[in-house]
């Protein structure tokens, strides 16, 4: 369960940067690019993460 919330937490910072990414503010522009790519990564891993087990952990889709 601990997983989903630390994948759940970077998927919202990824929504978040595409955000600020049209505003000219994105993560990749204030962090070196070897920080930048760890990260993309990690939202990317997130994402998959949660495209495969939302269902299990989804509250309404329980329901």
């Amino acid at each position: 369960m601990k997983i989903h919330t630390i994948t759940f937490i970077l998927v919202i910072i990824g929504a978040l940067n595409w955000g600020l990414e049209v505003l000219g503010y994105g993560i990749g522009n204030y962090l070196p690019a070897t920080v930048t790519t760890v990260v993309y990564v990690l939202v990317a891993l997130s994402a998959l993460y949660e495209v495969f087990s939302h269902k299990s952990f989804c509250r309404n889709c329980n329901a």
